[in-house]
């Protein structure tokens, strides 16, 4: 039986393209970027240009892009290096960040910082009148996610930048989920830093960056040998960011085809999921082409990702790294979403390879197996 992969958001399959420009660097050219030889000064060369592929994706100069080991690794070079450098104040984060950045904020509540949850709306939009509300407060740092994980909802951070910049606060965002979905430009939206990764973007896993406002100071996780701008010390991983160089190159090449080619795909999904009474979340704002997070009343999440899995087709919970969570999607919870109806939540997520065959194939099997839970469930009764 064949698979239908339908989780994007988690991870992307490695773009043929990338892998062949990785390949030299994982073989015959396995110089370290540090070193004075010739090995040494084609492998520099190499994370040079990566490092330009990465900045021209979205518009800064090479020196704004401080390669770390993936998105979990820059979020928290922001927001705990930017904390060793600011005095304890007021750190405002969105109720809906990913863990990686809730997580850190929350560890700065524990050392003299004021931790602050920004809400949302119904729409899984930040509330803007919150985030006045919040900036009224002494602030240091605030993070808002440009796309959300789960629901795909963009989210206004350009606005949210210029408030901060007023209030003196230092803004990031962790664009991850956006990068290769929509057009991102640091400058336009006035962030400070963005974080940003290769494998959500056909790139390999293991590759990410920081990027940085250079009018900005930052400590570094880690202590070493001062690689990246003294930000991030460790032999660079040369293949990796190779990869996420030809990834970030690919992505601008295809971006407005890709995302005209997933919108009309996803439409064609939840024309389906609607008529078999799915509830959609987050439909009504904008979100970024390729995703729809949905669920059935009374149907359980899980029970439904594994009945699909059986039938070949691949779906996730909401976030990768919390599908072992039997708590409902913290996300939806903030959307304020009851809990009964968060715990059936199912996140679809398109990629470049995924055809309307492969849509009209898992809407099929999607209606058996609704079907046959909800019969279960009124036989139980």
């Amino acid at each position: 039986m064949s698979f239908v992969y339908f989780d994007h958001n988690a991870t992307t399959p490695l773009d043929q393209r990338v892998l062949e420009a990785m390949l030299p660097f994982l073989r015959e050219q396995y110089g370290n970027a540090s070193s004075r030889h010739d090995m040494g000064i084609t492998a520099r060369r190499a994370v040079d240009q990566a490092r330009e592929q990465v900045a021209a994706l979205v518009n800064v100069r090479p020196p704004q892009v401080v390669f770390t080991s993936g998105g979990t690794e820059a979020n928290n070079l922001f927001i705990k290096g930017a904390a060793e450098i600011l005095k304890p104040s007021q750190v405002a984060v969105s109720a809906i960040e990913h863990p990686c950045v809730a997580r850190p904020a929350e560890a700065l509540a524990r050392k003299g910082w004021q931790l602050r949850k920004l809400a949302v709306t119904g729409d899984g939009v930040v509330d803007m009148n919150d985030v006045d509300d919040a900036l009224q407060t002494k602030t240091g740092m605030v993070s808002v996610m440009l796309a959300n994980n789960e629901s795909g909802v963009i989210q206004p951070v350009a606005e949210i930048a210029e408030r901060a910049r007023a209030a003196k606060a230092w803004m990031h965002t962790d664009a991850v989920q956006a990068l290769g979905k929509i057009a991102v430009d640091f400058e336009a939206l006035q962030v400070h830093a963005m974080t940003v990764s290769a494998h959500k973007i056909y790139g390999p896993k293991g590759a990410g960056a920081l990027i940085v406002d250079k009018r900005i100071e930052l400590a570094p996780l880690l202590s070493g040998g001062g690689h990246e701008h003294g930000l991030r010390s460790g032999t660079e991983n040369v293949p990796a960011i190779v990869g996420f160089g030809a990834a970030c190159d690919l992505a601008a090449g295809r971006l407005d085809e890709i995302a005209a080619q997933l919108e009309k795909l996803r439409a064609r999904v939840e024309q389906g999921l609607s008529a078999m009474g799915a509830v959609i979340f987050g439909n009504h704002a904008q979100r970024v082409p390729n995703t729809s997070y949905f669920a059935f009343r009374g149907i359980d999440g899980e029970t439904l990702i594994i009945e699909l899995d059986k039938m070949g087709f691949g779906v996730a919970a909401g976030a990768a790294c919390s599908s072992t969570n039997p708590e409902p999607s913290a996300t939806l919870l903030a959307m304020g979403v009851a809990p009964e109806i968060a715990r059936g939540a199912v996140r679809f997520s398109l990629g470049v390879s995924n055809t309307a065959q492969d849509v009209d194939a898992f809407l099929a099997a999607l209606k058996q197996v609704v079907a046959r839970l909800k019969n279960l469930t009124a036989m139980a009764v």
